[in-house]
């Protein structure tokens, strides 16, 4: 704990920590998109569930920091690129994020209706799994960024901690307004689709800046909040439900 003592381990803890709360978002959105296809009763349990997982992924791949390092070691090489077990999982990641995002938006455009059976909501362990799928990816980039930033393991943890607890605090209310405005839910597909492509262009080493992706993010955001405002009265699309109470 010898960081407490010294100006630079508290910058590197505050710094580092809204670092994973920016990265965290990404992770918001998702477990709140795949939640809601849940009996409202069981979703905030899915996203307590999902993102203290996470937590515990994190955790997990900085105390096994030296596997972590081990994975961005060139496995093969490909077309003239070095791959490494990084790259294949950011790939895989990215891959998984787009079919994903493609499927919920064609089910919530053309899927068909629920009818309140149990046979047709998703299952919670179902939902959990793939919730982890994208926990790995998401983690792994976070735990590489975090080494990167910070030299002393206690910092890291302690910022991933709290970067969850104010995912945890932030997962409901984000959630609602997702679930309220069908706009709203159909931008948050199309940003799922904009990291599985960084995330893809990242694996093979093209990153994309993430400033970029979270500027367009923003201000697209930011003029759908405009929107919302200007057409305050409209009675928004009713997007198709798979399950409905």
């Amino acid at each position: 704990m010898e960081w407490m003592t010294t100006a630079e381990g508290w910058i590197a803890l505050l710094t580092l920590t809204v670092l994973e709360v920016i990265l965290g978002i990404d992770n918001i959105v998702f477990i709140s998109i795949l939640a809601g296809k849940l009996p409202s009763a069981e979703r905030a349990r899915a996203r307590r569930v999902g993102l203290s997982l996470a937590m515990l992924m994190r955790i997990a791949l900085l105390l096994s920091i030296t596997w972590v390092m081990r994975l961005t070691a060139p496995l093969f090489s490909a077309l003239g690129q070095d791959i490494s077990g990084r790259d294949l999982i950011l790939i895989g990641g990215g891959l998984f994020l787009l079919a994903k995002s493609t499927f919920e938006i064609h089910e919530k455009l053309e899927g068909e209706e629920g009818h309140g059976s149990a046979k047709v909501a998703a299952s919670f362990a179902s939902v959990i799994t793939q919730i982890l799928l994208l926990d790995a990816v998401f983690s792994l980039d976070s735990v590489i960024t975090a080494v990167g930033m910070a030299e002393d393991v206690g910092v890291m943890i302690l910022a991933v901690m709290i970067a969850v607890g104010v995912m945890l605090v932030s997962a409901g209310p984000i959630s609602t307004f997702v679930e309220r405005h069908p706009t709203i839910k159909m931008l948050a597909l199309s940003f799922l689709l904009l990291i599985g492509v960084a995330l893809v262009a990242e694996g093979l080493d093209q990153a994309i800046p993430k400033g970029y992706i979270y500027f367009a993010m923003g201000f697209s955001v930011f003029v759908e909040m405009i929107n919302l405002r200007v057409r305050a009265r409209a009675t928004p699309v009713q997007l198709h439900q798979p399950y409905t109470e």
